[in-house]
């Protein structure tokens, strides 16, 4: 073979492992990102049920819902990232569970 063949051939060698290093990289990138957002959605459900059940047991020992999630927060211990979550509370009366809706703020 040719110098230049040999050229050749080591040019598309090179080539490929270019691109196949370049498609491992796309490849891990978008694994990153699936796995992110599969964390913030297990953590906003994680925040939702801490909150219904610290509603639940404040309804148990005080006889009322929480008046507010500020409540939940200094008397039930409950901890919100409010840099990453939004904490919709609406209460209709203290003897009805508080609707609570946990929505991940987008980055």
């Amino acid at each position: 073979m040719t110098p230049m063949g040999r050229n050749r051939i080591s040019a598309i060698f090179r080539w490929l492992a270019a691109l196949l290093a370049a498609l491992c990289l796309i490849f891990f990138i978008t694994s990153l990102a699936s796995v992110d957002r599969q964390q913030g959605e297990e953590g906003r459900q994680q925040l939702e049920t801490a909150l219904r059940r610290a509603a639940v047991a404040c309804y148990a020992a005080e006889g009322v819902y929480p008046p507010t999630v500020e409540y939940l927060q200094q008397h039930y211990g409950v901890q919100i990232e409010e840099e990453r979550y939004i904490v919709f509370y609406e209460i209709f009366a203290n003897n009805l569970m508080p609707d609570i809706t946990v929505l991940e703020k987008e980055r």
